[in-house]
């Protein structure tokens, strides 16, 4: 792309009771892109906010025509609000970003100069996360190994939802309908030429993080079970294998049995624990069978992935 082309750039920013943090970041935010040629817009999503986030937001659209405002009809989710701020971008390309100021918008510039150099998914990769417990640090380090074998995508490692995407991935992802998204995974799944900027990750700015280590994890099973079957044939293989314990178990015992029927007294609490470990085994496998049959369940009804109830400068 020619560096002097006039482009249009959409700053996505899903929001859920941020108001300490949205005035600090759409401070910054300007800041940062002031002297560029790009044509900016923010569209903040507000995801079901009580407090005074959306209201904030508002007032600064009537002054500041580069702000806009997408109320969902309530709390749908972090990343169908970042699929309801792509479908109203109007823009050349678009950039994801939390309004919780972790990822810094001064990085935004950087990512547009590699989308200017022809790439067309340009994913901000953490260096390093301060203000994150050395649990989830592992927790989340584990995922994406664990995600990158299984569903056979090639997810950058410490890359979260920033990232900057063109306008053709935009249109391409506006395809894909479902209802459990992973954005960073499908972002990468439709592929298209890609490419990575270093950052490093600050604490949160203020307030509390909307993703404790529980609904981390719930975001790593709808990853995996949307992206992967793989866990349903490692059920197979598990039943398999305890299977073929269960038979040599059998022979063990006919033959001890045979060799000195005197004496011999069955172990019960073998038994209670065998019985114990295939109830577990059973509960768990039917457990993860319910959660693809439920995804299947709820994709089934083709209901709409959100409802708007307010718009402000906005169009789609």
């Amino acid at each position: 792309m020619n560096a002097a082309e006039k482009k249009k750039v959409s700053v996505v920013v899903p929001f859920l009771n941020e108001e300490q943090n949205i005035p600090v970041f759409y401070e910054r935010t300007t800041r940062a892109m002031e002297g560029r040629p790009e044509e900016l817009e923010i569209i903040f999503v507000d995801d079901g906010s009580t407090d005074g986030s959306a209201r904030w937001v508002a007032e600064k659209a009537k002054q500041d025509a580069r702000v806009k405002l997408l109320r969902l009809s309530r709390n749908f989710g972090h990343q169908i609000a970042i699929t309801a701020g792509m479908d109203y971008a109007r823009s050349d390309a678009v950039v994801i970003i939390d309004a919780d100021l972790q990822d810094p918008p001064e990085v935004i510039p950087e990512l547009i100069d590699k989308w200017r150099e022809g790439f067309e998914v340009v994913y901000a990769v953490r260096e390093s996360r301060e203000g994150e417990t050395w649990a989830k640090k592992f927790l989340a380090a584990s995922f994406y190994q664990l995600f990158r074998r299984l569903a056979k995508i090639d997810v950058p490692v410490n890359a979260g939802d920033f990232r900057l995407v063109d306008r053709k991935v935009v249109e391409a992802l506006k395809q894909v309908r479902e209802l459990h998204r992973f954005m960073r995974g499908l972002t990468c799944w439709v592929g298209f030429s890609q490419c990575a900027v270093n950052y490093h990750r600050a604490a949160r700015h203020a307030g509390q993080t909307k993703y404790p280590v529980w609904k981390s994890l719930r975001l790593a099973v709808d990853a995996v079970t949307s992206f992967s079957g793989a866990p349903l044939r490692w059920l197979t293989g598990v039943g398999m294998l305890i299977g073929v314990a269960g038979a040599v178990v059998l022979v063990y015992v006919v033959v001890r049995r045979l060799i000195s029927p005197i004496g011999y007294e069955p172990g019960w609490a073998t038994i209670i624990a065998f019985m114990l470990f295939l109830g577990g085994i059973q509960l768990v496998s039917l457990g993860l069978i319910g959660q693809y049959v439920s995804r299947i369940f709820e994709e089934t009804k083709k209901r709409p992935l959100y409802y708007v109830r307010e718009e402000i400068g906005l169009g789609k």
